[in-house]
């Protein structure tokens, strides 16, 4: 929302549901300072004002097989909004495509994919060249997954 302005309990809230979304409202009221009925409202106002969008769980890529990560950069010479609508649309029924990214500079979109192996990627990779022409498509494997969070910083409202 254009001019929100969040307290430092507001901000509190924020981290400790980012890092813990399963705490009871009475663990989450003490850890912020306040009581659970004024601290349930502001949860509202938060999510009402689309700042909380959604609670998930996350899930262990590794137990679920899915270990592999491999960043995909996709350049193309098709710039038409409907050519570009379709293809988004196209990549987002792909489960194993996690994050999509239009991009500035020379690569046009950015995909952050999840398999279990390099086959496993060889057979999304021929699902995304169905998809669209496209000038180039570009993979690097992650070797190592050194930060992974979802946490967002919370200092700049």
């Amino acid at each position: 929302m254009e001019n929100l302005t969040l307290d430092a309990i507001d901000r509190k809230i924020l981290s400790c549901l980012q890092e813990d979304a399963t705490l009871s409202l009475e663990a989450l009221a003490a850890r912020v300072g306040l009581s659970p009925s004024p601290c349930w409202r502001r949860i509202q106002k938060l999510e009402q004002a689309g700042v909380i969008v959604k609670r998930v769980a996350l899930l262990d890529p590794d137990k679920l097989n899915v270990g592999v990560t491999v960043f995909v950069m996709v350049r193309t010479s098709r710039h038409e909004a409907d050519w570009a609508e379709r293809f988004c649309a196209a990549v987002a029924k792909i489960p194993e495509v996690v994050e999509l990214y239009r991009m500035s500079g020379q690569v046009d979109y950015l995909l952050r994919v999840v398999v279990p192996d390099i086959a496993a990627y060889d057979r999304v990779y021929k699902r995304l060249i169905a998809v669209a022409d496209l000038f180039d498509v570009s993979s690097s494997f992650a070797m190592e997954r050194i930060k992974n969070t979802t946490a967002l910083p919370l200092d700049y409202v």
